[in-house]
């Protein structure tokens, strides 16, 4: 679950329609001092998701034991890892690693897209 300090969460677990085209970023919206998101799609593998959050605005700290790849569509975000911090402008992805501790900091608004794999680690 996805919070925010100031203001609401807002989650949407519907899957985007098959078939359909979309423009990415603009499938979510900003709500001032709001975190949102919207689930592109959800398996029991693995699921894809685009967030927004407003400036200001923050997601919890919290460690999956999954690989998850970000993406930002919009803005910029900063981004901690382990304690580490990354500036992080359009276009720019990243895996945060499985197990580690992962942070999201609104300085101004941005839109992310993320992806969770949850199968192959048996590797």
């Amino acid at each position: 679950m996805m919070h925010s300090n100031n203001g609401d969460t807002d989650n949407d677990d519907k899957e985007l329609e098959k078939s359909k085209s979309h423009v990415i970023s603009k499938i979510i919206e900003y709500l001032p001092r709001s975190v949102k998101s919207k689930t592109i799609l959800k398996k029991i593998t693995g699921n894809i998701t685009v967030s927004c959050l407003d400036a200001g605005q923050e997601m919890e700290e919290k460690s999956l034991p999954f690989d998850i790849y970000v993406q930002i569509i919009d803005g910029a975000a900063e981004i901690l890892i382990d304690k580490e911090v990354y500036q992080m402008v359009l276009g720019e992805g990243i895996i945060i690693p499985a197990h580690s501790t992962h942070h999201f900091n609104a300085n101004e608004q941005f839109k992310m897209i993320s992806t969770v794999i949850k199968s192959g680690y048996e590797d």
